[in-house]
């Protein structure tokens, strides 16, 4: 009896663990596929070439798609179309002032996604007052600079994440 099977699952369970320590979302995929692999030998397909080029294949095809469906899902986040991720992903959110502006700065905070930034009103705005509906305009460092809106998006819409 080949125990082929056993080494295909133990590759798969070390891909699938390594997953867990790396940000890529990439080796789940090829965890998957030596999973697939330990099937075919589990069933009898003997040719080590097979399963070889079926775990290459079922891995490839998955992170493929994966690519592809993650791309649409941050995608609409972004109006020139470009995927964005981490910080960038505020740009064009709605945030609410908690604390208005003080010093010369006009420094004051927003929330946003539920966190709290120290934020600062975009050139031409007049500064912060607690309660206002504000939109991210940019991101720099670990402060933003908001601009404000007349008319913010319903609480639970798809552009508004403010908490």
């Amino acid at each position: 009896m080949s125990y082929v099977w056993l080494i295909w699952l133990l590759i798969a369970a070390v891909l699938i663990a390594a997953e867990v320590m790396t940000t890529g979302f990439v080796l789940l995929w090829f965890g998957v596929g030596a999973l697939v692999a330990a099937g075919l030998a589990l069933i009898g397909v003997s040719s080590i070439a097979v399963q070889m080029i079926v775990f290459l294949i079922v891995s490839v095809i998955l992170v493929i798609a994966s690519r592809t469906i993650f791309e649409r899902l941050l995608k609409p986040a972004s109006p020139t179309g470009e995927l964005r991720t981490g910080v960038d992903q505020m740009i064009g959110q709605i945030g609410v002032v908690v604390e208005p502006s003080r010093g010369a700065l006009n420094e004051g905070a927003v929330r946003v996604y539920g966190s709290v930034w120290t934020a600062f009103p975009a050139a031409g705005q007049p500064p912060l007052e607690a309660g206002e509906s504000v939109r991210v305009e940019r991101v720099e460092g670990n402060a933003i600079y908001v601009e404000r809106v007349l008319h913010p998006a319903p609480l639970f819409g798809k552009t508004n994440q403010a908490e």
